[in-house]
């Protein structure tokens, strides 16, 4: 097929369709047996004549947003305190998220990820240098409370240690 026969085809092609959607509406210019729409079957489209049915419903799902970063907890059961003294970093999270240790222990975060980060006390209490993955810090709490802390490269990373 040629250049201009193409768009000859094309042009008749569009014209059918907008005199059936005329027709359809109820407006001149369209064959009134092309005026029939019908509901679509599992084998053919909707809109052509001898289908029947209702038409197949669109996809709706979002695509999964797994693996991004989260301000909040995975689940509730993320958010409990855990007893013991070490913190990973990984996947943009300290995990535990809340950890409960007694008084006088030290706790040390290792930095799993594959991003720097830092471990800073919202209170100004403990603060570490930046940690290249790979490096770890720790720190001994010898005041009962609860510090809560963050990266500051990363603000959304947060956690807390329940020192009781």
């Amino acid at each position: 097929m040629t250049l201009i026969h193409a768009r000859r085809w094309w042009a008749a092609a569009a014209a059918g369709a907008a005199g059936t959607m005329l027709a359809a509406c109820g407006a001149s210019g369209g064959s009134s047996a092309l005026a029939t729409i019908t509901p679509a079957s599992p084998h053919q489209a909707a809109g052509y004549a001898g289908t029947s049915g209702p038409p197949s419903p669109l996809p709706t799902a979002m695509p999964s947003m797994s693996g991004m970063p989260s301000a909040a907890p995975a689940s509730a059961s993320a958010a409990k305190p855990v007893a013991g003294n070490a913190i990973t970093i990984r996947n943009f999270a300290f995990g535990p998220h809340v950890v409960t240790v007694k008084l006088g222990t030290t706790v040390h975060w290792a930095n799993r990820d594959s991003e720097a980060h830092t471990v800073t006390s919202d209170t100004g209490a403990f603060s570490s240098p930046v940690l290249q993955p790979g490096v770890g810090y720790s720190f001994t709490f010898t005041k009962p409370g609860t510090y809560a802390y963050h990266c500051t490269i990363h603000p959304f990373m947060t956690g807390k240690v329940v020192v009781s």
